[in-house]
């Protein structure tokens, strides 16, 4: 699933700010145990110093061999013990009769010579804090300051990010709006991100360089289809008086005959170029309001004889009455063009053409192929099925750029039940 560049960056911030504070947590909790025991054993030295001073002048104390008040006890001890010891610290679980609990204590354990110059054994305990309390309390704090920094990276985003990426989401409007031949003046994107700035230039440079290419590729082909009519139109007359000359094989006469259809082939192909050049340069302005049913009757009664020829069944439903602001060449053109396609790849015999007209939309639908044809290209130039030669591509070429330069009306193909179907409705 895509995501858009903004929930993308704040994505992999987030992941990696949480990854950071999982690690400084743990860290921080190192440290804070560390400082901990730090000073609780800072003060059992403190403690042990005090007890050693006062057994000096009371000797009494020396007797205490058990914890009391004072979490402190003296024994006698060897001089084999003594030896390499000093100051030990460990952790221990105590019972409190408080609690009712084992507690986690500190335990310093040292060694010093009483007055009367006997190694004693000195043992000191004192409560510390719970680690498992510290490590709920840790944890607590630290999913309250997840909670916060993914709501602060939130807000950021919608504060921050929408504002610093709006140059960048224009541009990308720009360049979703744009079609050719219908550059449209933009306005300069405002922005103080230098990268922005240049990228909006950069794409300004890009669609006039593509804007002019484009225009010199139509004017090419609107000036080679207009000079191609005069020549194309006086060998086709020439070739139509060689075929009554009586002199000429028949032979010769096929060839002719041959040429001449290559010739109007190529003159179809030319008038249909021409019609897509003047649909593009949008020479057709004017409109009016276009009853689809009466024209698409129209053009079949104009059809006839080639229906009939194919062995085509015509059925058109009315359930509608589809009225349009169009122009009428163009819509004449368009159901032409699609009635005149359901024609030509339809079946050779027992054929159907079923048209449906509502007052919103209208379908043409037609038998033909057994397979649903390629949806991403029967709309381009030039595409056509093997089964029709004298076919040029360019009829639904010409149906997808009126309805495109309309944008009153949609088309879509679909293969269903048999059928090939062409459903046109409005927007």
């Amino acid at each position: 699933m895509t995501k858009s560049l903004k929930n993308y960056t704040i994505r992999y911030i987030t992941i990696m700010i949480l990854i950071v504070i999982a690690v400084w947590a743990l860290l921080f909790y190192a440290f804070i145990m560390e400082e901990v025991y730090d000073n609780v054993d800072d003060g059992l030295k403190n403690q042990k110093i005090e007890i050693i001073r006062a057994a000096y002048n009371d000797e009494t104390i020396l007797k205490i061999d058990t914890f009391g008040i004072n979490q402190f006890k003296i024994t006698k001890a060897s001089q084999q013990i003594q030896q390499g010891k000093k100051n030990t610290f460990k952790n221990d679980l105590i019972y409190m009769p408080y609690d009712e609990d084992m507690e986690p204590y500190r335990i310093l354990n040292t060694y010093f010579y009483g007055k009367d110059k006997q190694l004693y054994h000195l043992e000191i305990r004192t409560s510390t804090v719970e680690e498992d309390e510290l490590k709920y309390d840790l944890a607590t704090a630290l999913i309250v300051l997840y909670i916060l920094i993914i709501i602060s990276i939130l807000s950021i985003n919608t504060l921050v990010f929408h504002r610093a990426f709006k140059p960048f989401y224009q541009i990308l409007d720009k360049l979703e709006k744009y079609h050719f031949g219908k550059l449209k003046a933009t306005q300069t994107i405002k922005s103080n991100v230098r990268e922005f700035i240049l990228l909006d230039s950069e794409i300004d440079k890009m669609l006039d360089r593509n804007e002019k290419i484009f225009q010199q590729q139509k004017l090419f082909i609107e000036n080679a289809a207009h000079e191609l009519q005069t020549p194309l139109a006086i060998s086709t007359n020439k070739l139509e008086l060689l075929l009554e000359d009586e002199r000429l094989s028949e032979q010769q006469l096929i060839a002719i005959s041959e040429t001449k259809e290559a010739l109007e082939r190529m003159i179809k192909l030319n008038k249909a170029l021409l019609m897509l050049s003047r649909i593009e340069n949008n020479q057709f302005e004017s409109t009016d309001k276009v009853i689809f049913n009466s024209l698409i009757h129209q053009i079949c009664d104009e059809l006839a004889d080639l229906i009939e020829y194919k062995g085509i069944t015509v059925e058109i439903a009315d359930h509608g009455t589809f009225i349009l602001e169009f122009n009428s060449d163009l819509a004449t053109i368009l159901l032409s063009n699609l009635i005149r396609n359901a024609i030509t790849y339809n079946k050779s015999k027992d054929g159907l053409i079923k048209i449906d007209i509502h007052s919103d939309s209208f379908s043409i639908a037609n038998t033909g192929k057994n397979t649903a044809l390629p949806p991403n290209s029967i709309f381009n130039r030039f595409h056509k099925e093997n089964s029709a030669i004298n076919s040029n591509g360019l009829g639904l070429s010409i149906v997808k750029t009126i309805i495109d330069t309309s944008s009153k009306i949609e088309i879509h193909y679909s293969y269903s039940n048999s059928f090939h179907v062409f459903n046109i409705k409005k927007l």
